[in-house]
């Protein structure tokens, strides 16, 4: 069984420390990437938080992981679309659909669907189904699912829930999930299928989320 408050005390120690190493705003690449890495700490610590079961906590970090996200946006390279791509998770994970509505519009308009990579394509459609514009997710999920560049059972998820078909819809979050049981990296060294949860959030919110159970999600997460 994992230590999820030994995990989060990790995280938080991460954020903390990236916060006293920030470099000043002179440093403009410097401190971009040190926003980055306190925004995957602050996530880091709301999923350990979500799987402790600490809901409340987990959406203050989620919260804290979308500010670093998108204060290191403008000093971003060119096509930094993971930094959206984690302001919605986190938005989502937090379960404030609100805010997520505003980041997703804020990720459109910064021409994410029109971008020709699959990572922003990602970010468009992740965009367009927290708008509920499922149509036109479904266009960009459709190419996704065949990109060889992107994980084709998460491009699958993606283009059942915008389809509304539940019965793809479990087989590919089935999918997702079985494959990060093989994955020896995750995000800041937890063992969490993050994006299942996100797909999950988004399936729900259609009435069409699958019933699941594994070690990588939340005891609370099978619906």
């Amino acid at each position: 069984m994992a230590d999820w408050a030994a995990h989060a005390w990790r995280e938080r120690e991460r954020y903390r420390d990236g916060e006293s190493r920030l470099p000043g705003t002179e440093d403009h690449d410097a401190r971009q990437r040190q926003l980055t890495r306190m925004g995957n700490a602050a996530a880091g610590a709301g999923l350990a938080e979500l799987m402790g079961g600490n809901t409340e906590t987990a959406g203050e970090w989620f919260a804290q992981a979308v500010g670093r996200y998108r204060e290191s946006w403008d000093d971003a390279p060119p096509g930094s679309w993971g930094r959206p791509i984690g302001m919605l998770k986190a938005r989502v994970l937090a379960g404030d659909w609100d805010s997520a509505a505003r980041d997703a519009e804020w990720t459109l308009d910064l021409g994410a669907a029109e971008e020709e990579s699959p990572i922003g394509r990602y970010a468009a459609c992740l965009a367009l189904l927290v708008l509920g514009r499922d149509d036109e997710a479904r266009v960009l999920a459709d190419a996704l699912r065949t990109h060889e560049g992107f994980p084709s059972d998460v491009g699958d998820a993606l283009a059942t829930i915008a389809a509304q078909d539940l019965v793809a819809y479990i087989e590919a979050v089935e999918s997702v999930l079985e494959s990060f049981g093989s994955r020896k990296e995750y995000l800041e060294d937890l063992p969490i299928a993050d994006t299942v949860l996100v797909l999950q959030a988004l399936a729900a919110r259609r009435g069409m989320a699958a019933e699941l159970s594994s070690p990588l999600l939340p005891p609370t997460a099978g619906v």
